[in-house]
């Protein structure tokens, strides 16, 4: 059997010479072009020392390579159900796709989740609920501090580069936030032409490479920041300390995505494989990052500074906590980046296996800044698996201020869930740098979609709140939330008596 396809092709082909040969009929011969090349296949396996399957199976081996090809395509088309899906379900997907496209996008015939088991968790509604408010919810984010506080969205893009992403990807998001009065951090790729030619508010994140504003050496360069955040629709800028998908990993970009285009803007080597460094070069401490906030904060001329950064040693943030005292300097906001949030590209060792998930991180946060007292000077930013309007109400009662999300943004622009971000192979168009693939993602039609994603998921957050008996996001609290069938509330799950010197015990 492991020879059957080879031996076939031999076989054939002595038949078909013999026929040939004894019936006098030479038009059979043009099967020899198809069994010809199978036999020189078949051979060329059978002699060679690289491959072991194509070794024993000669040429049913390629079988293989083409089913674990296809294997993904097969899994979400053929055999993943509504409710699964890795790292999003195909109901939630779907859900992404209809606010995109503004059709309708309820759901027949009750829920398909597993509602009877630990992992249920669930909205307590009021009686007396009340008809959503109109006027969508923002957050200034700015303090004592700041000079030029920025009002924002509860919901907006999360860092996604140019380099990751295609032009046209970043050119939609942009419009469709412009249009939405929602912002779109830049990734730490940096400002890019196409980031800044569309008008849409901005955060430049400011990651370890400090594309943008580096010296050849990869220093920061303070007068090129400088120029570059007085850029008008720059409104915020966020210092990257860790990503969530890959903590004390830096960012990569592959060289086939690295571009002439993208080099010049980031001011490297085209062609060749970027992997940022794991952390800032500028400063090596808590008192250095907090003055590297400062120093950014005045280069700015006043406007919010912040850093994003997944959990990791606990015990770390605490110091940040205790030298933003001492020195009576703190970030305008804090981005908590959970272990659960996405990338391009990653190790699987990193991915799977290091940071702490957004949920305990955000109580944890909350918790050391409340207790320095901090809470009220710095706003928390959310980020990771955030996609529905539940899940939004729900990062905001476990203390986040302000939503960021970057995948369910990229369903929005038609992103498939290929899982092949890191190729430069994608289907969609999203996340690739060929210019014949990004071809394909319409700016108008996408940058729309984006807006009504947008647009939609924030009048379901209201209407979720006007369910709860609620009017304002400021109203939400973890009370409202039951886990698991025992109906047991978050804020008895989370924060029981046991658990309110937890910050204490952590720092002893």
């Amino acid at each position: 059997m492991r020879h059957l396809f080879y031996k076939f092709a031999i076989v054939s082909s002595l038949l078909v010479g013999a026929s040939a040969f004894f019936l006098d009929n030479s038009n059979i011969l043009w099967v020899f072009a198809a069994l010809g090349p199978l036999i020189l296949v078949g051979l060329m396996n059978s002699m060679q020392e690289k491959h072991a399957i194509l070794k024993n199976f000669p040429i049913l081996g390629y079988f293989r390579y083409l089913f674990e090809l296809i294997a993904p395509e097969i899994q979400q088309y053929f055999i993943e159900r509504n409710t699964d899906g890795k790292p999003f379900s195909r109901n939630h997907r779907a859900l992404v796709y209809k606010r995109a496209k503004g059709v309708n996008d309820t759901y027949p015939f009750g829920t398909q989740a597993e509602i009877l088991d630990d992992h249920y968790e669930g909205l307590r509604h009021s009686i007396y609920a009340k008809e959503p408010v109109e006027e969508f919810p923002r957050v200034t984010v700015g303090s004592s501090l700041c000079k030029q506080p920025y009002s924002a969205s509860v919901l907006n893009i999360s860092a996604m580069s140019f380099g990751s992403l295609s032009k046209n990807a970043i050119i939609a998001l942009n419009k469709g936030a412009k249009k939405g009065k929602f912002y779109h951090n830049t990734g730490e790729g940096g400002l890019s032409d196409y980031h800044i030619e569309t008008g849409g508010d901005l955060v430049w994140q400011l990651g370890t490479g400090y594309f943008g504003c580096r010296t050849q050496e990869g220093k920061f360069e303070p007068k090129k920041f400088r120029e570059k955040a007085a850029i008008p629709n720059v409104k915020m800028i966020e210092i990257k300390l860790s990503q969530g998908a890959k903590p004390g990993h830096g960012g990569v970009l592959p060289g086939i995505k690295n571009t002439l285009e993208i080099a010049r803007m980031r001011d490297i080597e085209p062609h060749k494989t970027v992997i940022s460094p794991p952390s800032h070069n500028h400063f090596n401490d808590a008192k250095g990052l907090i003055h590297f906030v400062k120093e950014l904060r005045d280069l700015s001329e006043g406007k919010p500074i912040g850093f994003k950064l997944c959990i990791g040693r606990t015990e770390e943030f605490i110091e940040l906590c205790e030298v933003m005292k001492s020195e009576g300097i703190w970030p305008d906001f804090i981005t908590v980046d959970g272990a659960e949030g996405g990338t391009g590209a990653a190790p699987l060792e990193f991915a799977d296996s290091v940071g702490v998930p957004l949920e305990p991180a955000l109580i944890f946060v909350q918790s050391t800044l409340k207790k320095y007292g901090l809470r009220d000077e710095i706003k928390v930013i959310a980020s990771g698996k955030v996609l529905t309007a539940f899940s939004i109400l729900r990062m905001k009662a476990l203390g986040a201020d302000i939503c960021n999300s970057a995948r369910a943004f990229m369903f929005s622009l038609g992103c498939i869930q290929a899982l092949k971000c890191n190729s430069n192979d994608c289907p969609t168009g999203v996340a690739t740098q060929d210019a014949q693939l990004a071809k394909g993602l319409a700016v108008t039609d996408k940058s729309e979609r984006v807006y009504r994603f947008h647009h939609n998921t924030v009048v379901a957050v209201l209407e979720l709140l006007g369910t709860c008996g609620l009017k304002h996001t400021e109203e939400i609290s973890i009370d409202m939330f039951v886990k698991g069938d025992e109906m047991v509330t978050l804020s008895n799950r989370y924060f029981p008596d046991s658990l309110l010197n937890r910050v204490d015990d952590i720092k002893d």
